[in-house]
């Protein structure tokens, strides 16, 4: 399940070394939601970066809107008996929510595509061409 959001970097934490082979690193949105009787609940997701994706959010500063596309994983636990369990929120992408590649997507009109420069067929190429359709 893939999902999406956009909020404000608040923090991000230092990378955790967990196994020889995995690694980690978190960090916290800010996430804004105005309710259906008007007033505005803040909320804070934490997310995380594996392995080799630890370093995306490194070009990014505390305070800057973001988009991040995730998905949810979840683990049983069991210890002594008892059962917990645990819900993630991996991160795949992280970029700026004003990026260009996503603008279109946040109220800004995206421009129509662009015209071809071949433009409609004449009238003495359609002439020539016998079929009915």
């Amino acid at each position: 399940m893939s999902l999406e959001v956009t909020g404000k970097l608040l923090t991000k934490f230092p990378t955790q070394s967990i196994k020889e082979n995995f690694s980690k690193r978190e960090f916290v949105l800010e996430l804004t939601d105005e309710g259906a009787n008007g007033m505005v609940y803040t909320n804070f997701a934490s997310f995380q970066l594996v392995n080799t994706n630890c370093n995306v959010i490194d070009q990014f500063n505390e305070g800057e809107l973001l988009k991040v596309s995730f998905n949810i994983r979840g683990n049983r636990w069991e210890k002594d008996g008892n059962v917990r369990y645990i819900t993630n929120l991996n991160a795949w992408r992280v970029e700026r929510a004003n990026s260009p590649a996503s603008v279109g997507s946040y109220g800004t009109p995206t421009p129509p595509p662009a015209q071809s420069s071949a433009g409609p067929a004449s009238t003495t190429d359609q002439a020539a061409d016998d079929l009915p359709f």
